[in-house]
């Protein structure tokens, strides 16, 4: 008979996104009039650049010509936006990275997954908490843990609690970890990191010889120009770093699907002999056998992202978010809640009021505000007593869902 992998069976009942599905759809059916607004899970809501657009249906009619139709495409991504990445995200910020180091992908969710494919089960990982939960679960997946505690903390994983006090920006460990997941702008608490903070964890990964999984996702979300936007910038990481970054947040990709991975030649890890091993060969000889690519047309529209006015366009869309984050973030302070991110990230990280517990936040929302946000408990037991919104939505939502918050918690 057919056996199953157990390490699902290792997973928390429900994965955080359809559990809060659950109760919204539940909510929703109890009470058909009601208007909810949804400011949880970090889908955009604004259409694609039009840059984007045009280009997309240009490669849609080259598609329709025997002499410009493409089949497959090279399964690292095509070198014309290759090349438009290196020179336009690294080159021009100072970073030594080249167009051959860069793999177009479909999602940074699913290379922060995949990538675990070309590593060996008994590294020691780090993860910080409150965390992206997809970080753990494809641990969990792949047998890298052991079952979960009471407070939903797998055996076998290090966890890094970021909280008020650090800033929510994760300390470096005392002991020896092998794998780091790092998030900043961070995911879900909105923090940023320093120069000085992602300095000590590239000279940390030096001198133990880890392997930093640096997931940049919301870079375009950083302002202030004192804060590094990708860890490249900083000394020595070329050694010890795979960048991950997405077209989904700033130019509105999540629909259709384009991101890479950035992964220096210089990278090494031991093999079971101790010799050193090119890790950008083990991840070239994984995305050419288990990936066939991103399609053409949508690499064309990723391309003309960095147009004069494809950089126009989406420096718009972000300016949009951010507006809508700080809206956010200055309603809920009025309204005499204890909020947290917000600035140079699309998310704001909030304390639950009177000793709620996380679900139990959301469920008031829901119930009392028809607002649906994510409950901070889902990140992590670091994060219980916490609550995140999102900044991806129309202003005129934004706006309504501030009025419904205040309203309740103002009086």
């Amino acid at each position: 008979m057919a056996t199953v992998n157990s390490n699902y069976l290792k997973l928390k009942a429900g994965y955080l996104f359809p559990e809060i599905a659950r109760r919204v759809n539940t909510f929703a059916a109890e009470n058909p009039d009601a208007k909810i607004i949804r400011l949880g899970i970090g889908d955009v809501t604004e259409p694609l650049p039009l840059a984007c657009r045009q280009a997309m249906m240009a490669a849609i009619e080259d598609m329709g010509d025997r002499s410009s139709f493409k089949g497959y495409g090279p399964e690292q991504g095509y070198a014309w936006l290759r090349e438009k990445i290196a020179i336009h995200d690294f080159q021009a910020r100072g970073c030594d990275i080249s167009a051959d180091e860069i793999f177009i992908s479909d999602g940074s969710k699913c290379d922060t997954g995949n990538i675990l494919d070309i590593f060996g089960d008994d590294n020691s990982i780090a993860v910080t908490d409150p965390v992206y939960p997809v970080y753990v679960d494809t641990n969990v997946m792949a047998g890298h843990t052991g079952d979960a505690n009471e407070r939903g903390e797998y055996a076998g994983l290090v966890y890094l609690p970021i909280t008020a006090e650090n800033n929510f920006t994760a300390q470096i460990p005392t002991e020896k970890v092998d794998l780091i997941y790092l998030c900043f702008p961070n995911n879900p608490t909105g923090a940023t990191a320093t120069r000085e903070h992602l300095t000590e964890w590239v000279n940390y990964a030096l001198a133990n010889g880890s392997i930093i999984f640096f997931d940049a996702a919301y870079e375009a979300y950083i302002t202030d120009p004192s804060l590094p936007r990708s860890i490249y910038e900083i000394d020595g990481a070329r050694d010890c770093a795979i960048e991950f970054r997405s077209f989904s947040k700033n130019a509105g990709f999540t629909g259709t699907r384009c991101a890479f991975t950035v992964f220096p030649r210089t990278l090494t890890a031991k093999a079971n002999d101790g010799s050193d091993v090119n890790l950008w060969q083990l991840w070239n000889r994984r995305q050419s056998t288990k990936f066939n690519g991103v399609s053409y047309i949508v690499q064309r529209g990723a391309e003309a992202v960095y147009s004069e006015d494809g950089q126009a366009q989406i420096k718009e869309l972000v300016r949009f978010y951010l507006e809508n984050a700080r809206i956010i973030r200055e309603q809920l302070t009025l309204a005499g809640l204890q909020v947290y991110g917000g600035v140079n990230a699309p998310y704001v990280w909030v304390q639950t009021p009177n000793g709620l517990s996380s679900w139990d936040f959301f469920d008031k929302l829901l119930h009392t505000c028809n607002v649906v946000g994510t409950p901070g408990s889902g990140f992590g037991a670091a994060g219980e007593g916490y609550f995140r919104l999102s900044a991806f939505n129309s202003r005129e939502n934004v706006e309504e869902a501030m009025k419904r918050i205040t309203a309740t918690f103002a009086g």
